[in-house]
């Protein structure tokens, strides 16, 4: 079994979030509470109740299955300096990562259980891009994980509160030319729209000032209802999702 998973929240607002708080029987105590009926005896604190005359139930910390959802951006910008192939190295380690809690791949074909490693055959990269799969995106089971360059234009807040209910994470993927493109004049394509335009050393200037702040806004936008992480296409996945908080140890 693969050493990592995903971290969650211990109040998980989502159903079947890995850790909840419940009565029941359970491997860590949490709390004494007051005595409501309906409460099962078997956790009723008799030795409170001898101590103070008062009822109280115990409460237990349990361990609940997870559920995920995975997509995996397929847009045309993502074809750009091995970002599509490290994008499904990332999305084949979270998913070794999400089991053996539920897991589900999403994609423009719809929404398919994912039971094994292997599986990570079916996670299919989406063209439509993020914005356009947004509809689908809010259809997701339990908590999604999204893979993508973060390239597309649009309200990448609203984006992101829409999805508010599926707390989202998103694992952003550019490529180190992306973030540092050589400081020559050449001439550049936008593959989204097919556009060419002139590039000089001030243009490279506005281009470096215009990602930092997409960066920024991203980062909020998704760790204000999720999280949020930052990948280099060629560096080493576990260390930096470990680093940035995506993964734990079992």
């Amino acid at each position: 079994m693969f050493r990592y998973r995903i971290r969650t929240p211990l109040r998980q607002p989502l159903p079947g979030g890995r850790q909840s708080r419940r009565t029941g029987e359970s491997l860590d105590f949490m709390e004494l509470r007051g005595y409501t009926p309906g409460d099962d005896p078997r956790f009723v604190d008799w030795k409170a109740y001898a101590r103070t005359g008062r009822l109280y139930t115990r409460v237990w910390e349990g361990e609940e299955r997870a559920r995920f959802t995975l997509w995996l951006d397929g847009s045309p910008s993502m074809d750009l300096h091995g970002k599509r192939t490290f994008a499904r190295e990332v999305a084949r380690t979270l998913l070794a990562a999400a089991l053996p809690d539920e897991t589900f791949a999403l994609g423009q074909a719809g929404l398919h259980r994912l039971r094994r490693p292997a599986d990570h055959a079916r996670l299919a990269p989406d063209p439509r891009g993020p914005m356009a799969a947004l509809g689908e995106l809010r259809r997701a089971h339990g908590q999604l994980v999204l893979v993508s360059d973060g390239l597309d234009e649009g309200d990448w807040v609203g984006f992101f509160r829409s999805l508010a209910p599926r707390r989202p994470i998103l694992i952003q993927v550019l490529a180190p030319k992306e973030l540092e493109p050589p400081p020559r004049e050449a001439e550049w394509r936008d593959v989204e729209i097919g556009t060419r335009v002139r590039v000089d050393r001030a243009a490279l200037a506005a281009w470096r000032e215009a990602l930092t702040t997409q960066l920024r806004v991203l980062e909020r936008a998704a760790r204000a209802v999720g999280g949020y992480a930052h990948l280099r296409v060629g560096e080493a996945i576990v260390p930096a999702l470990r680093r940035q908080g995506v993964l734990e140890w079992r």
